[in-house]
This record gives structure tokens, sequence and C-alpha cells, in this order.
């Protein structure tokens, strides 16, 4: 792939992907995004202005995941956790989520980008869910890249949504509980429609998932980075893309079964 290498960077950037291999690249990325106000803090300013620098990484992210043709990238908005912050910062990021998505629109459609929402969307405040329901309207013909945000999201909170609703469907009689498979319990998800995540990425140093879609990683390849969300650059994308193709991704079997297939197809 060849961009704009008279673009400030973009020789920088191209170097990187040149190292990848395009026919291998992860079909769906998640990501953390994490230090927004750790970034603000250093800085001497307001958190709220890490979380404003922190929807120009988004845009980055949206962009080369979109010109890489990954199919699916999905963000760690805001947790079910994040409502117990302090009001006025949570106030400012349900505006900010809302506004930063209603400017992204007309280049979310342009770009052939679908917003999907997940999570207890109920919660939002009408402000921010009319801006980001009129986003999802507006981006849902859109057939490239798949961006979803999870918003009062809990990867606990969705397995019980989903113990319940298959409880529901056994109480009204409609499925055995002989029948219950994983793919039963899948189907349940917010992500049902969704391939699982390749690769989860999580910025700001820490190395945990907190609650983030913990049927779907179960085999996701994880990698972090200390680089806070807000300098999370493009550069930064792509050489967690070229970690991800160093690995070998097993899912249980052995190095040689994997060859073994390999050899198979390529054949």
């Amino acid at each position: 792939m060849n961009m704009n290498l008279q673009a400030p960077g973009m020789s920088e950037l191209q170097d990187r992907i040149d190292k990848l291999d395009l026919s291998r690249l992860p079909r769906h990325v998640a990501m953390i995004m994490d230090g927004n106000g750790r970034w603000a803090n250093a800085k001497g300013l307001d958190r709220s202005v890490g979380h404003y620098e922190g929807v120009k990484s988004v845009r980055r992210a949206t962009e080369l995941s979109s010109d890489l043709g990954i199919d699916y990238l999905t963000l760690y908005a805001f947790s079910t956790e994040n409502w117990n912050r302090p009001q006025k910062e949570v106030d400012i990021l349900m505006h900010l989520i809302g506004m930063a998505i209603e400017q992204e629109t007309p280049d979310l459609v342009k770009n052939n980008v679908h917003l999907r929402l997940i999570g207890d969307i109920e919660r939002m405040p009408k402000e921010a869910w009319d801006r980001l329901h009129a986003c999802e309207l507006a981006t849902a013909h859109c057939d490239g890249l798949t961006l979803t945000l999870a918003l009062s999201y809990s990867g606990r909170r969705e397995l019980t949504r989903v113990a319940r609703l298959i409880a529901e469907e056994v109480a009204a009689g409609k499925l055995n509980p002989a029948d219950i498979t994983e793919q039963t319990l899948a189907a349940h998800l917010f992500t049902h429609d969704m391939p699982d995540p390749d690769l989860l990425i999580r910025t700001g140093g820490e190395e945990r998932i907190s609650n983030y879609l913990l049927w779907q990683t179960a085999y996701s390849e994880l990698y972090f980075t200390p680089v806070l969300w807000p300098d999370f650059e493009k550069a930064a994308y792509l050489d967690a893309l070229i970690d991800y193709q160093r690995r070998e991704r097993r899912f249980g079997k052995t190095g040689a079964q994997i060859k073994e297939t390999l050899n198979t197809t390529e054949s």
C-alpha cells in the first residue's frame, strides 16, 4: 500500500507499512484507549484537555484501519465503572463523545465507515445519545470499516445479560438447556454478528483487559504499550500490527500443526 509520501511523516509510516503482510492483517482490532487523564496531568493541564486530544487519536486509528482494509475496529470509549468518576468529568466526556461523533459523521460517510454502539446505551444522556444515534443512522448503509464504540460497557454485565436472555428462552420453552452451546451464548452477545477481535491493543502502560470483551477476547493477541492514548500516532498503531504479525496464533494446537495447515493451504 502506498500513501502520499509528500505529507509530513509519511515516509516513516510507509517504511512500517512496507514491513506488513497486507494479506495477514487482523480482521478485527479492539482497543482500550487509556491515558488521557495522565497525559493532561503530566502537562499541568485539566483532564478534559486530555480527552479532547484523545479524540484526535480516535480519528487517526479509524483512518489507518480504513486505509489498510481492516474490517472492524472496536474502541472502549466509556465503561460502566467510569460513571463513578467526578460528575464534571463524566459530563465533559458525554458531551465530547456526542459532539465529536456528530462532527465526524460526514467524513465517516465519505469514507464508508459504519458506526455501531454497544453497551448499556440507555444510560447515556439524551444529548449524547441523540447525536450518536443520528450517526448510526447516517452510516447504516456504509459497508467498509465497522467502527464500534463500547459505551457504558462492562464485559461482566454483557455476560449477565446473555445469561438472562437464555434463561428467558428456556423458561418460555423456546430452548432446551441440553442444547445450549458456546454458539448459543455467542449469538446473544452485543457483537454476535462480528468476528472476535484478533488483536487487543491497550495504551497507557497498564497490562490488563479491565472488563472489556471478556468472552470475545479469549483468543485475542494482547498488545500493551506505554504510549498514552493522546500520543498514539499511526506509527504506534503500525508497530502493534507488525508485532501481531510476528506471533504464531495456535488456538490450542502445536506449532507443527499450524505449519502443516499452512503448507497444505499453500500447496
